[in-house]
């Protein structure tokens, strides 16, 4: 394990390490305008939502780090206090980039961009019409973090409407997650899209075994990872001996016990099955496989 200390390193080393390591960050294309009508689009990356009662969003324009000055649309927020957050996927990630340049105050980035602005409901900046969902908000409070270059500037975001674009709605109205292709920001010039996606049991409602509680010849195996084992938690109870011996009649236990007779790749063999049934979410099954030897 490399340490690093802070004071040790330079800002532009701090900053290189928090975004490549704090990733993928979720994009937020902030839309504000000024006391003066004027419309700025530009995205952020140091972004997530909060709260939900009441319904927060949080983004932080940062001070430049090259001359620590701030952002349009941290001085647009400071004017008149509102923002439409819309979220950014792989069919408008190029224009979401070109909005992040930093064109002279007073220039409008929809244009610039060639994104379509709609008219929002409750607030006066407008929303990105190609976003899969935008966000009108009010902003409750902008928090200072700090006065110099990199210094993040909290902007606490009250939702107020929601705009949920049809290409990703389905007929009641929520979000087809097999349509929402969300773009996310890695380090450097990187990003990475939300298509592929993996699931996970929730844990249980009644506390687990946990990792612990696994016995050690199946806790320190050789085939399992980490991932198995907090699997292999997520269990109330383990099987009964009657459930192993039932278990052990089936086909693919009759075939493994009558191929294998050495005691060691016979041990093996059954984590790799049990493994097998993990990736398909078959917990029980799993557990079954691998308590054959005690059974």
């Amino acid at each position: 394990m490399i340490s690093l200390d802070i004071k040790d390193l330079s800002l532009q080393e701090v900053q290189y390490y928090l975004q490549n390591a704090v990733a993928p960050r979720p994009i937020a294309l902030a839309s504000t305008v000024n006391n003066k009508g004027e419309i700025n689009l530009s995205p952020f990356s140091y972004f997530n939502c909060f709260s939900a009662n009441p319904p927060i969003l949080v983004f932080a324009p940062l001070r430049r780090v090259r001359d620590n000055t701030t952002k349009d649309t941290l001085e647009y927020i400071k004017e008149v206090g509102e923002v439409v957050v819309n979220t950014v996927d792989y069919n408008i990630v190029d224009q979401m980039s070109l909005s992040s340049t930093e064109y002279e105050t007073g220039i409008n980035e929809f244009i610039k961009s060639g994104l379509t602005p709609g008219d929002s409901k409750k607030i006066k900046p407008p929303y990105v019409a190609e976003s899969p969902v935008a966000f009108e908000c009010v902003v409750n409070d902008i928090i200072e973090l700090g006065d110099g270059g990199g210094a993040g500037n909290l902007i606490i975001a009250e939702v107020v409407y929601i705009h949920l674009n049809d290409k990703i709605a389905t007929e009641d109205s929520k979000i087809d997650l097999d349509k929402l292709d969300l773009v996310a920001r890695m380090g450097g010039n990187w990003y990475c899209r939300t298509t592929e996606r993996f699931e996970i049991p929730k844990p249980l409602r009644n506390k687990g075994i946990g990792v612990d509680a696994i016995p050690d010849e199946i806790r320190f195996s050789e085939v399992l990872t980490g991932n198995d084992l907090g699997r292999l938690g997520n269990i109330e109870r383990l099987p009964t001996t009657e459930e192993i011996q039932n278990f052990s009649e089936t086909i693919a236990m009759q075939n493994l016990n009558s191929g294998i007779t050495n005691p060691d790749l016979k041990k093996i063999e059954l984590h790799r099955l049990a493994q097998k049934y993990l990736a398909e979410m078959k917990i029980e099954e799993a557990w079954k496989t691998l308590l054959q030897t005690k059974s």
